[in-house]
């Protein structure tokens, strides 16, 4: 399930209802005042005193987020070789602003990530640097972590080296803009190469065997009688610009595992009985899986309006779970790949964000330089799995129950009322399953038996706010 996305202007009830979820789930209130203090004189020292860093202020970088965004992690340009590509993504420079074992730094420690609401966030770092002089946003000299990545004309890399550099980005655009230049052909540079490189990227990842699944999120947008579900999907831009993400990622890790230091966002194989479980409910609801082909392979191209695909991307989610971290100071650890990545991963992208983002990119700038990694970061590695597989269930458990509040919300006036919808998972044990509707667009458990990829007429009878439960019976 997708986090959904709602108005800026929201019912007072429904905001309680998110702040009750951040007192339940235990989320960290405003940061302490020795952070702030320390985050506010970090950021002055940035604007008098510039690290010692290479001036890459002459690339033209562009972020591409989501409308509205303030912590902007990444700044990307991209330019054509003679015989390939060059990528260039600056990541914002977390670590020139964090002093080791700082208050920043411990507050961090704390929360592992930014963790977001429907109605706003709860950040990992005060806002004055994840969303002014740490973001990499449009016409400011920022100090940033600058990946440069060689790919061949099909978009293999061939070459990555990171360092720290000054860079200042020219624009801020959105997916939405992305996607409408590059439909009407007003698209050119950066833009036009990420459609380009984005699509060899994907090719590669479906040669690999890696994984993208084709998922909607949940929207809540204003309607006629106050505000709507619906389901959409990501725009292909936001695919594209993913990919170069990956694609920084990968070349971490490979750097890490060569050098046999570092942390890793590893995904175990699929175990062979949930692959065997996953290709006998693909045969059940008629989803082709050509001989050889890989789960990869097979998503890629299935559509979630199409009932029996729906359920059977539902279903096959359980191959994707088990993720977490590896960290390493020797020989590499026995589980060292992602497998929806289908190739070794790290987290260094978003370190705006996410805490071990800035722990991995301090490793790679070391071995990058040819200089040891820093006492401080080594110390630290053991420790960041268990950190970060523990603010990720947070975040998912929040995720969950802000979605699940907003379903009963706007379905609580409509006790009664038959919907159409998709079976899209059976529980045998249970007796029950999950629907999901097209309008509006919920999933819900409901009563049973179901047939599951069928089309059925449900009943809702029960839509609760204050337990978040929302429950329909077959009509």
């Amino acid at each position: 399930m997708s986090t959904i996305q709602v108005p800026e202007e929201i019912p007072a009830r429904l905001e309680d209802g998110f702040d009750r979820i951040g007192r339940e789930l235990d989320l960290p209130g405003g940061f302490p005042r020795a952070v702030l203090d320390e985050a506010e004189w970090a950021a002055h020292l940035a604007e008098i005193a510039r690290p010692a860093a290479q001036d890459l202020t002459d690339v033209p970088f562009v972020t591409i987020d989501p409308p509205g965004s303030m912590d902007l992690d990444q700044a990307v340009h991209l330019e054509r070789l003679r015989d390939g590509y060059r990528v260039w993504y600056a990541i914002a420079d977390v670590g020139a602003f964090v002093r080791p074992g700082g208050a920043i730094d411990a507050e961090a420690r704390t929360r592992g990530e930014t963790v977001y609401l429907p109605a706003g966030k709860v950040p990992l770092h005060p806002k004055v640097l994840s969303e002014g002089a740490a973001s990499l946003l449009p016409g400011a000299l920022r100090p940033a972590v600058v990946w440069r990545i060689d790919l061949d004309a099909d978009g293999r890399t061939v070459g990555a080296d990171v360092l720290r550099a000054l860079v200042r980005s020219r624009e801020r655009f959105d997916y939405g803009y992305v996607q409408v230049a590059l439909a009407t052909g007003t698209a050119d540079g950066t833009l036009e190469l990420l459609a380009e490189i984005g699509e060899l990227r994907l090719a590669l990842e479906r040669e690999r065997g890696g994984v993208t699944l084709p998922t909607p999120q949940q929207e809540v947008v204003p309607g006629a009688d106050g505000y709507r579900l619906e389901f959409r999907l990501p725009l292909p831009a936001e695919a594209w610009n993913a990919q170069i993400s990956l694609l920084t990622g990968m070349a971490a890790a490979t750097m890490m595992l060569d050098a046999e230091i570092g942390i890793l966002r590893v995904l175990p194989r699929p175990r062979p009985a949930d692959l065997a479980k996953v290709r006998r409910v693909a045969a059940a609801l008629g989803v082709p899986w050509p001989d050889g082909a890989g789960y990869g392979a097979v998503v890629h191209d299935l559509d979630p309006k199409n009932p029996q695909q729906a359920a059977f991307l539902h279903e096959s989610r359980v191959l994707l779970r088990g993720s977490g971290y590896e960290a390493f100071d020797g020989a590499p650890p026995k589980v060292a790949e992602h497998a929806a990545v289908a190739a070794p991963y790290a987290h260094v992208t978003a370190p705006l964000r996410r805490l071990v983002d800035r722990y991995a990119t301090e490793v790679c700038l070391a071995i990058a330089a040819g200089e040891p990694v820093p006492s401080d970061v080594r110390a630290a590695l053991a420790s960041l799995p268990a950190l970060m597989s523990g603010s990720a269930r947070r975040a998912a458990a929040v995720d969950r129950a802000c979605v699940d509040l907003v379903e009963a919300f706007l379905l609580r006036d409509r006790i009664g009322q038959e919907f159409e919808a998709v079976v899209i998972d059976v529980d045998e044990r249970r007796g029950d399953g999950q629907v999901q509707l097209a309008d509006p667009a919920v999933i819900a458990r409901c009563d049973g038996p179901l047939p599951l990829g069928e089309q059925v007429t449900v009943r809702l009878v029960q839509a609760d706010p204050a337990t978040r439960e929302v429950r329909f019976t077959p009509a």
